[in-house]
């Protein structure tokens, strides 16, 4: 029998070699360039197959599945949300991810996509206030600090410049968790004891929590006239984090109405509640922030696109280095007719 063919091994990244590699990099200069790739995506978005994503829903959370493809190349991840795995020590998202040729449907890339998704989470929310955030914004308020924190933190200072993060959780260890791992960042950290706090003088204000429920992390009242609001926890229906006054204020900005309309802050709203989506205004087609005194919404919930542009860096970034391992998981007969004769040469 034949050793496989180069088509029937598969790179796949583990979590190891994803940490590897992005070490490798440089943590802020993936975010960086990860946010370049992702809007040149956005930029290409009408040659995108593009569905909401495949939803099982449960009491204990939900369990998706994420396609797209550009008519060349196939992508899909696999994602959780169980907000009640942070009690039994777990992850509350996990996720990994594929590539595949469409010309053949054989895959050319199988990865974590665990942190590869906190990663393109930050990016994208970077690449929004790229275009929606007042212009020489400094300072981010962080609402929730679990898992995604640093990443967002990060991500702004790297791409658009932002120097101060006030952080603000109803579990003060997780503050303190962000406090200890931004240590050394560059970034002056302030742990506050209200969101109310947290917000005062922040020109982004990023919410990221993870209870699937309706909730009210910020009010009316909260929100000044100027601020950019990085909505990022809502992604399920049944779950928001922003009281509905806000959106009605807001000008308010998605990747796929049809998914956020369901999924989203604005799924407490009227089915015509007007949006923008995101790709018209990196194209130039429609306006962002137009007014010092707008309040500009980013209501995102994640879309397929930004994994598919997460998967293709990854691919490109790993040519040349060791940071991955081939596997044998597509069959290859030496006949392709043969599957059989490959099974019954195999007791030999």
């Amino acid at each position: 029998m034949l050793a496989p063919s180069e088509k029937a091994l598969v790179p796949f990244v583990s979590v190891e070699n994803m940490m590897q590699l992005v070490h490798h990099i440089g943590v802020e200069r993936v975010l960086v360039e990860l946010t370049d790739v992702i809007e040149a995506d956005f930029r290409r978005w009408e040659t995108f197959d593009k569905t909401p994503r495949v939803a099982s829903h449960s009491r204990e959370g939900v369990i998706e599945l994420m396609p797209t493809s550009d008519g060349e190349i196939y992508s899909f991840k696999y994602v959780n949300g169980h907000p009640k795995n942070m009690a039994q020590g777990l992850q509350t998202v996990t996720a990994f991810g594929l590539l595949a040729e469409v010309s053949t449907g054989y895959p050319v890339l199988l990865t974590e996509m665990t942190l590869l998704t906190a990663l393109r989470t930050a990016a994208t929310s970077a690449m929004a206030a790229r275009h929606l955030a007042p212009k020489g914004a400094k300072t981010m308020a962080m609402i929730g600090n679990g898992a995604q924190a640093e990443f967002q933190a990060l991500a702004m200072k790297a791409v658009l410049g932002i120097e101060n993060i006030r952080l603000y959780d109803i579990d003060p260890k997780a503050t303190d968790k962000v406090v200890r791992n931004l240590s050394g960042s560059g970034l002056n950290v302030t742990a506050c004891t209200s969101s109310q706090a947290a917000i005062e003088g922040a020109e982004i204000i990023t919410t990221c929590t993870a209870d699937k429920q309706y909730a009210t992390i910020l009010t009316d009242n909260m929100v000044g006239a100027g601020v950019h609001i990085n909505a990022i926890g809502g992604d399920c229906p049944g779950k928001t984090e922003l009281h509905r006054d806000i959106l009605a204020r807001a000008s308010t900005f998605v990747e796929y109405p049809p998914q956020t309309r369901v999924e989203g802050e604005i799924q407490q709203m009227e089915a015509d509640y007007p949006v923008t989506e995101l790709w018209k205004v990196i194209l130039g087609e429609e306006k962002g922030r137009h007014n010092a005194g707008q309040i500009t919404l980013f209501d995102s919930v994640g879309f397929a696109i930004e994994d598919f542009s997460a998967l293709r860096y990854i691919r490109d970034r790993l040519k040349g280095t060791p940071f991955y391992q081939d596997l044998d998981i597509i069959a290859d007969p030496d006949d392709s007719r043969d599957l059989f004769g490959m099974l019954a040469r195999a007791r030999d």
